[in-house]
């Protein structure tokens, strides 16, 4: 109970700093003082242009879009659901659906416009928060979370390893392609990660709960 509790307590802690983080990005941006943040980090990652590069880029991007992320789920819900692993399902669902409803809240809120310096690639709707950065997040977090409860210790690492490979990838290729800026990018991942902590918290108190019961009944 005392490492419940403490867990709780982490989580909570957590989400007031993101929210913390949040704020201030959202205000910074609402009276131009991230412009300088912004500006520089676009300045490094857009020097590094070259044809091999955005074509890797674009690759990461289109792994973030909707339609890949929507396949995705279509296929970790179907294997959840095969496995018969009927929490989990409930917790993904709640996850990316979520993280997409929240992010649609915020762009209609903030209503910013994308950055229109060097823009690669084409696309339209508001800059903040990166809706591919919140649902990369979400996404690969949530799978690598998810594995983690069921892979066994070898494979552990790895999971972890190769979702933060793929949501710095991603988010990287938004500033590249010139569709977000960076404070976008920090918006998007506190929102996502805000959310994931509250949902997986949630996970796990139920989840600790049900096997407390269990070993009572046992008893």
């Amino acid at each position: 109970m005392r490492e419940l509790s403490g867990r709780l307590v982490t989580a909570l802690v957590s989400c007031l700093i993101l929210a913390v983080v949040f704020g201030y990005v959202a205000s910074s941006i609402g009276n131009g003082t991230i412009e300088r943040f912004d500006t520089a980090i676009i300045s490094i990652v857009q020097g590094a242009e070259a044809p091999g590069l955005t074509s890797v880029m674009k690759v990461f991007t289109t792994i973030g879009s909707t339609k890949t992320v929507l396949a995705i789920s279509a296929v970790t819900l179907g294997l959840l659901l095969y496995f018969r692993q009927k929490a989990q399902t409930i917790l993904f669902v709640i996850v990316i659906g979520g993280t997409a409803a929240l992010n649609l809240v915020l762009k209609l809120f903030f209503q910013r416009t994308r950055p229109d310096l060097n823009r690669l690639i084409e696309i339209s709707g508001y800059s903040f928060p990166s809706g591919h950065t919140m649902m990369a997040t979400s996404l690969y977090v949530i799978l690598a979370f998810i594995l983690w409860k069921n892979a066994k210790n070898s494979g552990r690492v790895l999971f972890v390893i190769g979702a933060f490979i793929m949501i710095g990838m991603i988010c990287v290729s938004r500033i590249y392609l010139g569709v977000h800026y960076p404070s976008d990018i920090v918006g998007g991942i506190s929102a996502s990660t805000f959310w994931l902590l509250i949902t997986t918290s949630i996970y796990a108190t139920y989840m600790n709960r049900n096997y407390a019961k269990s070993n009572v009944s046992v008893r």
